[in-house]
This record gives structure tokens, sequence and C-alpha cells, in this order.
């Protein structure tokens, strides 16, 4: 493992994390789908913001802090809800909520994740659970139930994948879930042993190979095999309904995730959201959507003052958790960032991502003379 005093932001950690991983693994987490219009489109927005700093401000005391859902926390980020984690590393969800614990930041627990909802809760810290609803909403809702009695402070529902997304890449390299094992993916492991005799090694010595640990019994199928019918699966019929019927079951914040249009965040927040991340899942669906940096603007003056507005997809400094803040956000969800951290050094490489984007938001801050996150504004942006 490299040493991590040595990757001095996150680029460096994708490469790190590249010769670590599978070629498969890192794929999965690392491209977008289709033509990766959008992937690319995500980081071109960003970098068309530029700031109008101000001079002679007094920064030299700074606060990166902020208040989510009535608590304050000391800064603006959330670890997003992402399945892959439990394949970057042996019980990955763990060490991300760790991480995420130590920074005093909340952790999103995905619906997909490969160590059950359960354990994960046990990490401490701050507590988010991301829901799909599922073809059969029984079992979602039974799921439901499990996040309520563990504790977590807030519930996600992902409301932008209505179909299944065309990840030509996944076809190409057989890594789709479930996994099509090949010669040529069995020989890109053997190449990666760090990885086979850590990750997966571990697993199968442990509790036998990865599976979706929250499903309900009889579905909970490991990565290689079909489950036994489509019940959960996530529901293309998936509605508004369903947003109003959750918020019926839910009593804790809920927030509604994947919203690029301002009348669709109006309706989320009429039904009773009281957040909504603007996001296109990382453009890892539809490869045709806007940047979320790009929909902000509009969401946050549509809903900003009823609703708390974050945002995730292309963070990479953290110079743009400042653009999406100066844009209307709250704060940011970190994904693939963190994923990155995490595949080179399990906990402390995760923190070790957090932490470099605090540096730079602390930097960018001072630089835009702003003493604290409140300061930041649109006038101080301007694009080419």
């Amino acid at each position: 493992m490299p040493s991590l005093a040595r990757l001095y932001n996150i680029d460096d950690l994708r490469l790190a994390a590249k010769r670590r991983l599978p070629k498969g693994i890192f794929e999965y987490v690392d491209r977008g789908t289709e033509g990766e219009t959008s992937l690319r489109e995500n980081r071109a927005a960003f970098e068309r913001i530029r700031f109008l700093p101000r001079v002679l401000a007094e920064t030299a005391t700074r606060s990166l802090g902020t208040t989510l859902f009535g608590k304050t926390q000391l800064l603006p980020m959330a670890i997003a809800p992402m399945s892959p984690s439990g394949l970057l590393w042996h019980q990955g969800e763990l060490a991300l909520a760790r991480a995420a614990a130590s920074m005093g930041i909340p952790y999103t627990s995905p619906t997909e994740s490969m160590t059950v909802l359960e354990r994960v809760a046990g990490a401490g810290g701050r507590l988010w659970f991301q829901l799909y609803i599922w073809k059969d909403r029984r079992h979602a809702y039974e799921l439901l139930q499990r996040v309520e009695r563990a504790g977590y402070e807030a519930l996600v529902v992902t409301v932008d994948t209505a179909t299944i997304p065309n990840r030509e890449f996944n076809s190409r390299n057989g890594f789709a879930m479930p996994i099509r094992p090949s010669i040529r993916a069995g020989l890109d492991v053997l190449r990666h042993p760090r990885w086979l005799f850590g990750v997966l090694g571990r697993y199968v010595m442990e509790e036998g190979l990865p599976k979706a640990a929250n499903h309900p019994e009889g579905y909970r199928n490991a990565i290689f095999a079909e489950p036994p019918d489509d019940a959960t699966r996530i529901a293309p019929d998936t509605t508004w309904d369903d947003v109003r019927d959750l918020r019926r079951k839910w009593n804790g914040p809920l927030i509604v995730k994947g919203i690029l249009r301002a009348d669709d965040a109006k309706k989320a927040v009429q039904l009773g959201a009281d957040g909504i991340v603007v996001s296109n899942h990382g453009a890892r669906n539809f490869d045709s959507a806007i940047s979320s940096i790009d929909a902000l603007p509009a969401i946050a003056d549509a809903v900003g003052e009823k609703a708390t507005v974050l945002l995730d997809s292309g963070i990479r400094r953290g110079s743009d958790i400042a653009k999406a803040i100066a844009h209307g956000a709250k704060a940011v969800l970190i994904g693939r960032a963190a994923l990155y951290g995490l595949a080179v050094g399990g906990e402390a490489g995760a923190r070790h991502a957090l932490k470099l984007l605090a540096s730079e938001l602390d930097k960018t801050l001072g630089y835009a003379g702003c003493p604290n996150l409140s300061s930041l504004g649109r006038d101080l942006l301007v694009k080419k």
C-alpha cells in the first residue's frame, strides 16, 4: 500500500486505487454509462466556474461548520450511498462509516450493502440509510422497519433509477450484478493478489462470498448468483405515491435523492421531503442528463428556504464544495472520492480523502475572502 502521506489529492488516490483493484471492479466504480458524456460534463461544469475573490477580508480564522437537519457538524459533507464499497475493502461499509464518524459527518448506508445495516449501525456517528423502492413493496417496508429499529437518523430515497443503466463497459469486462466469471477476469484478479486475498479471500474465509446483506431471507444472493425472482429489484413503476407513502411511514428526516428539476424538487417538498439531493447519480445512469452543479441554482432558488438542499456528482476538490455551497447547497455528498481512498487504505484511506477535501475547502475560503460557509454566494462566481 502506498504511503497516504504521498497521495496529495483525489486524483492521486484514484490512480493508486486503479493499481490496487481488478479492472472490472475499478471500472464499475470509476466509469459512467454509454459514451460517458455526462461523466465528463460533471467535471467540465465545475471547471467552467471561477471565483471572483474578495481581498483584505478578515479570514485568518475560518469555519467550515454547518447544520444539517438540526444538528451541527464541522464539515459540509456526508458520505453518499455506494453499493460497491464492500468490494473495494473487506467490510468497506464499516470502514467508510467509521471514517465518516471520525470526521463528524453522516454516512449513508446503501440498500445494496454487503454488510448488514444493523452491524453498520454499530460504527457510531451520524447514520443515514438509502432506500430503493423494490418491486415487492412489502419487502421494502419491512426493511424500513429494520432501519428505524437500528436507530438510523434519516432516510434517503433514490428516485432516479427508472430502468437498468446501459453500462456497456460492464458488459465488456463481465462485471455486472451478478458478476459473470471469465478467464480474462480471473487472470486479472490473479494479477491483484492484495485484493484477492485481502478482500475476496477474507470474505470467503470469514462469512462466505459477498452478498446483498440487507435483502430479506431467501433473497440474499451472493455476487455471482441470480436472485430467486425480481421481488427485490428496483421497481420501474415508482411514483410520487411512493414518496407520499414513505413520508407516512418514516418519522425522521426524509431526503429525496436524484432530482435535477425545480418542479420535481417542489413536488417532493410538497409531499413532505425535508431534503433534496441534486444528483445525476454520478453520471452512472442517464448519459444525457444535465450536470448536478448546473441544475443546482434553480432548485436552490425554488426550495432552498423550505428544505435542505444537498448536491452530489463530480466533487473532486474542496473548491468544488465551495462552488456548490455558493450556488445554494447546504452540503455535498462525497462519492467516488471517498471510494478511491477506501480502496487504497480502508478507513484510513477514506479519512485521508475527506481530510484532503476539507483542507482544500479551507484554503478556498481563505482565497475567496470568506470566513465561513454562509459568506459564500453567487456574487463570488463567474463562468468561463
